[in-house]
């Protein structure tokens, strides 16, 4: 039988852990703040990625399919290689790349066809297609117009070494996820990631500098109430609202944005509950640390929304920074969840890219999370 007393402690660490999620809802439901950040700030960002963001690319990393290997195709893909805007990797066939693209190790497919060499000589219009991946328009734009400018300066070339110019090679395209090439389409799953960042981050990095300032923690920590007990209990609420606010995104990104969402709601829903692990963890060490509401503040836009925004490839292709700064994205958790969410919207499901990014993830919230039960472990006299 079960012990009475072990009943009994065990029924009141509920009973006090229902109390401190009653004490935090209440004060998030009265902090005029917190509504703001969650839901009118969300709307304000989205607007502003949907509508009035272009991004340029540079150093693409691209697949140099040639099928059939002669001097005129290994020429052309040559001019491919020597180009600075683009990282080539060649091979014999376009399926070698299509798992890449799709995970976004390449942005773009080049193929040569086997039958480039014969059509050239015989002055049928040889043709070289490029396959993009249509869910980034910006990068998409991007190898489009550089593989035609590649081609173009391949013709050139060969009409400077041989008397005559050999027939106008047509390059066809095709987009992969997003064939209307919609900036919002890209910006607006990515914004979202950059939102709940907001919201997890920033929200949670005011409670505990909130009880510090206002004195009531030394009355908390009175209580038989654990640092675990605490730490969740002030969590708790903020995760709900943080769901809240990114269905709200998700709702106005496929109603009012009209992003399409090709993905399940249980792989949306288990990635946004993955990333709040590392952004609320990272919110509470921020205001154990400060003890002070506008420095944490501060401390949570320089250390989590920054990084966010800058580094993640939310807005800069990652393989075009410098490699130190390449190694220091891996610690930013948004790197993870944009990549995730945009292929939710735009690709579908695919769980081995999302299983990689919610064990990233998780470790770096367990390490945040560790850290923030350490700098408010209580002691007891």
């Amino acid at each position: 039988m079960t012990d009475p007393k072990l009943r009994s402690r065990e029924g009141g660490r509920g009973l006090r852990f229902l109390a401190l999620v009653r004490k935090e809802s209440l004060q998030v439901a009265r902090d005029p703040s917190s509504i703001l950040i969650a839901f009118v700030l969300p709307l304000i960002l989205l607007f502003l990625f949907g509508y009035g963001i272009s991004l340029d690319t540079t150093d693409t990393r691209v697949g140099v399919v040639i099928e059939d290997v002669t001097p005129v195709t290994s020429d052309l893909a040559a001019s491919f290689q020597a180009s600075r805007y683009f990282s080539v990797v060649t091979g014999r066939d376009r399926r070698e790349f299509e798992e890449d693209l799709v995970l976004a190790r390449v942005r773009g497919i080049v193929v040569i066809p086997a039958d480039f060499m014969e059509r050239y000589t015989a002055g049928t219009h040889p043709q070289v297609q490029v396959i993009v991946d249509g869910s980034d328009p910006n990068t998409a734009n991007f190898v489009q117009n550089y593989v035609q400018g590649a081609v173009a300066t391949w013709q050139q070339l060969r009409k400077s070494e041989t008397a005559a110019m050999g027939p106008p090679i047509r390059v066809e395209q095709r987009f992969w996820f997003n064939p209307e090439l919609t900036s919002r389409s890209f910006l607006v799953p990515g914004s979202i990631a950059i939102i709940m960042t907001l919201v997890g981050t920033l929200l949670t990095s005011l409670v505990v500098a909130r009880e510090w300032e206002r004195g009531t923690m030394e009355a908390i920590m009175a209580t038989p109430v654990t640092a675990i007990e605490l730490l969740a209990g002030k969590v708790l609420p903020y995760f709900i609202l943080a769901l809240a606010s990114m269905t709200l995104c998700v709702v106005l990104a496929v109603f009012v944005f009209d992003v399409p969402f090709r993905g399940s709601v249980v792989a949306l829903y288990l990635l946004s509950a993955v990333f709040l692990v590392p952004a609320l963890g990272q919110g509470l060490l921020i205001s154990a640390a400060t003890k002070n509401q506008f420095l944490a503040s501060q401390m949570a836009l320089i250390t989590a929304f920054l990084p966010s925004f800058l580094l993640s490839g939310f807005l800069f292709e990652i393989n075009s920074m410098p490699e130190i700064i390449q190694w220091i994205t891996f610690v930013v958790p948004t790197r993870y969840l944009i990549p995730c969410l945009q292929s939710v919207f735009l690709a579908g499901d695919i769980w081995p890219m999302f299983l990689r990014s919610i064990g990233a993830m998780f470790l770096i919230g367990a390490v945040f999370f560790t850290l923030a039960a350490r700098s408010t472990r209580k002691r007891i006299a």
